[in-house]
């Protein structure tokens, strides 16, 4: 298995992002304890005022979509999706650097 690597760009409503924020970084803390997410970092945009940026490594697919199946992750989607007007992903293949 290899590790899988993902940008995904959410872009909020107008004046949802930071309750949007909120919501991303709840979900960061509860992967703390995941030892198969290697990285999940919240950034915000200093050009779009509405975008999210999450950055993830995880040491396999299965870890990462076994995430996806958490009920707290569910419960987390439905809050954040009102706040959400569009959302972009890149799935990656991470293959080493600082921090790996």
């Amino acid at each position: 298995m290899s590790r899988i690597g993902m940008y995904v760009k959410f872009t909020a409503k107008s004046g949802q992002r930071d309750n949007l924020v909120n919501i991303l970084l709840e979900g960061a803390a509860s992967e703390q304890p995941v030892k198969e997410c290697e990285l999940y970092i919240v950034n915000i945009s200093d050009t779009e005022p509405d975008a999210v940026w999450v950055t993830e490594v995880w040491s396999h697919s299965e870890a990462q979509e076994a995430s996806l199946a958490k009920e707290e992750t569910k419960a987390a989607i439905q809050r954040a999706m009102p706040l959400i007007a569009g959302v972009e992903s890149i799935k990656l293949t991470p293959v080493g650097g600082k921090g790996l």
